[in-house]
Parts: C-alpha cells; sequence; structure tokens
C-alpha cells in the first residue's frame, strides 16, 4: 500500500441528514463506505436553537469518535429540509424544523473547523442515489421522492442542480388537475396535492365518507386496490395518473435516462412502478422514455448524499467506479 492510500484509508467525513423526527449520522469513507452510523432524535419542538445546538453537538462528537478510532475528519455534510441557500449555506426556512435563516454551515465552520455544505434533504438524496444507488452509472438522473409532499432532484454527471435561486427540484408543484385539491402553497391542482402519499389518504377519506378505524394511509390504499377493491382502485389509478403527467412533464424539461422514485410512496414497489411504468409509456411521444425504477438506498440516502457533499467540498473524489 502507497503513502496516498493509507492517508485515503484514515480520511473520513462527518455527514447528518436532519428531519423533522430524527437524524441519520455517519462517518464516511471516500470509497463510499459507511464506517460508524449513528441515528438521534431532533426533539424540533425545543425550537430551532435547541435543534442547531444538538446538530454541532452530533457533528462534533462523532470528528471526536473518527480522531479516537485513528481516523481523520476531513469535512462535514450537513442535509435539512425546507428551503435551503446552498450559497450561502443558510437554512432558510424549514417548517419541520422551524428553522429560518439560519447560517449553519458557518455555525459548523466555527465549531468544527472543518470545510462544511449544507443542501437540501431531498437534493442529496437524488445525489446518493445517482451516483451510488439506483441511478448509478447512468448519467441524467431524475429522483423524486413521494412522501408527505413530491420533491425531485436533477443529477446530472453526479452534480445536482440547485438553480438560480436554490429551488430547482419542485416537482410536486406542477399543475396537473387545474380542478384539483387545493395545495398548501395555496394554488389548486399541483400534483403533490393529489398524488402524494397524504393525498391519496385524503382522497380514499373523502370518498368513503370517513372511515371508522381511523385515517388510512396510502400503502392501505395501495394493498386494498391490489385485493380489488373499487373505491381504492379508483384512488389509486387517480394517483398514477397524475404522477405519469408530473413525470412527463419532467421528461420534456429534463430529457433523463432514469426516474429514480424514493419516498414512503415508492415502497409499495410493483404496485405502483407497473401501472405507472405503462403510463408513462402512454404519454411519451417524441421523447425518449426513460428507465423507471425504484431507490435502492433507502433511508440512508440522505446521509450518503451528505457525505457526497462533504467530499466535494473536501475536494475528495469517489472512486468512479463506486458511482
Amino acid at each position: 500500500m502507497s503513502d496516498g492510500d493509507a492517508v485515503a484509508t484514515d480520511r473520513v467525513v462527518v455527514a447528518l441528514d436532519v428531519g423533522g423526527t430524527g437524524m441519520k449520522c455517519a462517518l464516511v469513507r471516500p470509497d463510499g463506505v459507511v464506517v460508524r452510523s449513528e441515528r438521534h432524535p431532533t426533539d424540533a419542538a425545543r425550537g430551532p436553537a435547541a435543534v442547531v445546538g444538538t446538530i454541532l453537538d452530533i457533528a462534533e462528537a462523532l470528528a471526536g469518535k473518527a480522531r479516537a478510532d485513528g481516523l481523520t475528519p476531513v469535512a462535514l455534510g450537513i442535509a435539512v429540509p425546507g428551503v435551503v441557500d446552498e450559497a450561502r449555506g443558510v437554512a432558510v426556512w424549514s417548517a419541520n424544523v422551524g428553522f429560518r435563516d439560519v447560517p449553519l454551515r458557518d455555525l459548523a465552520v466555527r465549531r468544527l473547523g472543518l470545510p462544511t455544505a449544507l443542501a437540501h434533504d431531498v437534493r442529496v438524496g437524488g445525489l446518493a442515489e445517482a451516483r451510488l444507488g439506483a441511478g448509478r452509472g447512468t448519467g441524467h438522473v431524475l429522483f423524486v421522492a413521494i412522501g408527505t409532499g413530491i420533491a425531485a432532484a436533477h443529477v446530472v454527471d453526479g452534480t445536482a442542480a440547485v438553480g438560480a435561486h436554490g429551488a430547482a427540484g419542485e416537482i410536486g408543484h406542477i399543475l396537473v388537475r387545474p380542478d384539483g385539491p387545493r395545495c398548501g402553497c395555496g394554488r389548486p391542482g399541483c400534483l403533490e396535492a393529489v398524488a402524494s402519499a397524504a393525498a391519496i389518504g385524503r382522497r380514499y377519506a373523502e370518498l368513503a365518507g370517513g372511515t371508522p378505524d381511523g385515517p388510512v394511509t396510502a400503502a392501505e390504499v395501495a394493498e386494498r386496490a391490489a385485493a380489488g377493491e373499487p373505491l381504492a382502485g379508483r384512488v389509486w389509478q387517480e394517483a398514477v395518473e397524475a404522477l405519469a403527467d408530473g413525470l412527463a412533464s419532467g421528461q420534456a424539461l429534463f430529457d433523463v435516462a432514469t426516474i429514480v422514485l424514493g419516498g414512503g410512496l415508492a415502497q409499495a414497489g410493483d404496485r405502483l412502478l407497473v401501472p405507472l411504468r405503462a403510463a408513462m409509456h402512454e404519454r411519451m411521444t417524441f421523447h425518449r422514455e426513460p428507465r423507471l425504477v425504484a431507490a435502492a438506498l433507502g433511508d440512508e440516502a440522505g446521509c450518503l448524499g451528505a457525505a457526497l457533499l462533504a467530499l466535494d467540498a473536501a475536494g475528495v473524489l469517489v472512486p468512479q467506479e463506486k458511482r
């Protein structure tokens, strides 16, 4: 082993994926291998200042554990939900965590003294899936996370587009049903208001006139549709058709090779992918039909993506064969 190989083996980055409920944290080598992983509660109810303190404490503790194990932390990557100004390193707004214009990158640099990257959680999830997961090797990837909301990341040759104002990827707010339900953004008919996991549950409850056992989840709607229940089948098909319209618009705009579906709804597997592929096929005219696949990295994607950004910030390249 050369001295260069030894140095590369000793280096790690600290990565945190911050959610409203919990944080996924890891030490990751330049080859993408996780050498330590932890989970911690976010406890967002304590307020944004307390959450920031926890983020910095955990990051500093992980860096300390790395050094204690003979490793050298070279950078920090943090993924957060909401609106993120990645160029300035500011968490602009987050309903889940309560952030309002928090200069998280500068705070982390002052505390840890490491190069730090701050990014949107869906964007880093897309980065990880494109480089290490289901989109690996395809060059042009659109990662679409479908959960309570719908958001996307467009990744080209391992780099995720940010946009002029840091707001690229809001595919959930493509208008698909002008007379549809009102979206949380205030406009009726957004893709998110029709085809997100939350929207599917709401639609089923609305048509059923309420359910005696409480709210029905999108996963339960998918199961009932597969079992032949007509109402669930109708709601599921409505969602699939709306998703196909939104993804077809995305393909017309970005011409990607692969669309990777992540988030809770993607866990429906073939119950979603098979009808969605058929609906997408019907909508393709002169556009090239993308490969449509489920995400491969699960809930680790955000943490791995944060690690990749940290490696980029430190000027450390993940070997091509790992991408």
